[in-house]
């Protein structure tokens, strides 16, 4: 399998290690009255989704930078890549 890193073009899957779901950037608030609840669900709850799905992809044979995949699970096309980086901070500036 191919990624196409956005900077550095296609590189090969085995040069990246898969952490999951990209809901793993949307950590909860640990001061919050129910932290404790949240992150059992953070930490233990994954959708197991088959079809378009968005990923991180560590590129650790590379230049160590994050990217967040948007790929089909079922058929492990990939869609699209973006640094994952530039993504939070969009996050961060729009309010999310």
């Amino acid at each position: 399998m191919l990624i196409p890193h956005p900077i550095l073009g296609s590189r090969d899957a085995r040069e990246f290690i898969y952490l999951g779901d990209v809901r793993l950037l949307d950590r909860p608030d640990p001061t919050r009255p129910d932290a404790e609840y949240l992150f059992c669900d953070y930490v233990f709850l994954r959708d197991n989704p088959a079809g378009v799905h968005r990923e991180l992809w560590f590129h650790e044979q590379g230049d160590r930078s994050w990217l967040l995949i948007t790929r089909n699970t079922v058929t492990h096309e990939i869609l699209g890549a973006e640094l994952a980086r530039e993504v939070a901070v969009a996050r961060k500036r729009s309010g999310q």
